[in-house]
This record gives C-alpha cells, structure tokens and sequence, in this order.
C-alpha cells in the first residue's frame, strides 16, 4: 500500500474510534432527528394550508404540548391516587394471598406447597430486599436527574432542526466528496420519507393497543379505564418492555377487587399483544418501512447492548435508516457495480 493509502486507513480506524466514544451523543442527536422529523408531518399538513414555517412549527408545537398536558393530567393524578389507596389496602392484599395459600394447601394442589411455609417468613424475606431498594435510591435520583438532562437536549436539538433544517443537512451533506453529494442528499429524502412512514405506523399500533386495552379493560369493569389504557398506548412504543409494565398497574388493581379479575386482565394483554405483534406489526411495518420481523428483534437486541435503554427505544428508526444507507451505499453503489471478470482477465 502506498503512504497516502496507509493514511487514509488510520484515519478512517481513528475516526471509528472517535464514533464510538462519542455514540452516546450520536444516539441523542440521532433521537433528536427522529423528534423533528415526526413533528414535521405535521408541520407539512399545516404548511400545506399555506402557513408560514414559523406559524406551522409552533402551532404544531403548541398541539403536542396540549396533547401531553392532557395525557399527564389523565394519568398521573389518577395513578397517585391508586398508588395510595394500594398502600393501605397492602395489609388486607397479604391477608388475602395468606387465606388462598390456606386454600391451595387444603386442595390437590397442596402438595406443591410445603407443609411448613409461612408467609410471615416470606414476608421478613423480603424485607432485605426493600432495604436494598432504598438503599439505592439515591442512584436511581441521580439517573432521574441524567435523563431529565437528555430529555431537555433532545427537545432542543427537534427544535432547532424544525425550526430550520436545510444548514444542518447542508453541513452533514458537505462533510461527503464533492462527487457523491447529490447521492447523499437523495440517500438523506428517502430517510427522511421512510422515517416519517415509521411515525404514521407507530401511531397506528399505539392508538390500536390504547382502543383494545380500554375496551377490554372497561368489559371487566378494571377502575380508571381511560388511564390505563393511554399508558399502555404510549408504552407501546418501548419494544417487548413497555407492553410488560403497561400490564403491572391495571392487573394489580383487579388483584385487590378479584383474584379471577386479575388473571382476566393479564389474558387480556397476552391476547392484545399476541394480536398486536403477530399481525399488526408485520403487517403495518411492512407495509410502512419494509422491516421483516426477524431484523426487527435483531435491531432491538443489538442497538440495546450497544448503547442501552435508549438504544432499545430508537432500535426500530435506527434499523431503518441503516437498512437504507446499506441498501443505497453498500448494495447499490458498490457491490451491484462489481464486473464479472473478462476471459482475458482471468487468463492473464
């Protein structure tokens, strides 16, 4: 190899390595892109109707704000509310669980549960246990605080790329050779086009899952009916989590009411999820962005050990827009141009 070609090789290892380090930013830039990319579908709309760009930003902009206002004022006051009629109702709850273990070991099922169980004993069991938890509190008051950090970034960051986006993608565009600008900036449109589709079908499966679960939840006369079923809308949108902790609250709270109640519930979800996961996904994704469901989970595990909870979260977008720049750079521009070698090539 020759000296320039040895340098272009140490700069590029450089550069991976400068990415890397520095992924964590990247990831809140990236999610930031995504935020300003959702918000402008609805700018569009509203541009559309031949708003200014400063009247349609903001009038979006005050839409989502209300719209948030709304979903924390259905929710949180509701939940604190039930929060704490559980704590008093937590000593009647161990009362109950102890009276049906006394009923399971009077039945054909007592001989899976040892004669000599307590649930006194299990109960000073769990006890190191709450200790543990508090004990780390304030680590878990310090990632609060460091995601509250993100979260303020990321909002800034949508905001500034909605507000005026063509310097940024200008600048990204000029960081390519001269040559291949124009590529990139086509390569940039249909990244924007797919993950803009990614939105219109993630509010799809959220707005399906939030009708399912409330009806289904109001069928079995679950309390805060509304509540519920806008957590577990917007859980949604975490993969194979959010679904799980969407079920927590409202099968705890059936608990209280009914044991038969709450197994009802937790069918409930399996049913929603199963529906939601085998037919709506495959079927709205493909249609949307072209995702088959195996890449799909590879893109979650993968970007969630690379840069963790958030990684999780932005797996489906991310996976997008690599699947694009694979796609049009390493399928299309490269490999699909390689020549199959002459017959006086191979001779030579």
């Amino acid at each position: 190899m020759k000296f320039s070609q040895w340098l272009g090789l140490i700069a590029f290892v450089i550069s991976l390595y400068i990415i890397w380090q520095i992924r964590q930013l990247l990831l809140l830039l990236f999610t930031g892109v995504i935020l300003a990319t959702a918000l402008n579908q609805l700018v569009w709309r509203f541009q559309r109707r031949r708003l200014s760009r400063t009247a349609a930003v903001c009038l979006s902009i005050g839409i989502v704000v209300a719209v948030l206002f709304v979903v924390i004022a259905l929710i949180v006051p509701p939940f604190i509310d039930q929060f704490q009629q559980l704590v008093l109702l937590l000593p009647v709850g161990l009362e109950q669980l102890e009276g049906w273990l006394s009923w399971l070991q009077n039945t054909f099922l007592g001989q899976f549960i040892p004669e000599n169980f307590e649930l006194d004993r299990l109960i000073r069991q769990i006890q190191p246990v709450s200790t543990q938890l508090f004990n780390r509190s304030l680590t878990f008051f310090s990632t609060t605080v460091s995601v509250a950090i993100e979260v303020v970034l990321i909002v800034a960051i949508a905001l500034m790329l909605l507000i005026n986006p063509h310097p940024y993608r200008s600048g990204f565009i000029r960081i390519f050779p001269s040559f291949y600008r124009k590529r990139v900036d086509g390569i940039l449109s249909r990244c924007h086009e797919s993950l803009g589709q990614w939105t219109i079908g993630t509010l799809i499966e959220m707005v399906f899952i939030a009708v399912m679960s409330g009806v289904g939840l109001w069928a079995l006369r679950v309390p805060l009916v509304l509540a519920h079923a806008v957590l577990a809308g917007l859980l949604n949108l975490i993969p194979n989590i959010g679904p799980t902790l969407s079920a927590v609250l409202p099968i705890t709270i059936a608990l209280l009411d009914a044991p038969w109640k709450a197994i009802a519930v937790l069918i409930l979800y399996i049913v929603i999820q199963n529906i939601e996961s085998y037919w709506l996904t495959p079927t709205i994704m493909a249609k949307q962005v072209s995702l088959l469901p195996a890449l799909t989970l590879t893109a979650q595990v993968f970007f969630a050990s690379v840069f963790g909870p958030l990684g999780l979260l932005m797996a489906l977008p991310l996976a997008v827009v690599v699947k694009i720049w694979v796609e049009e750079v390493l399928f299309k521009d490269v490999m699909d141009r390689w020549q199959h070698p002459s017959k006086s090539q191979v001779q030579d």
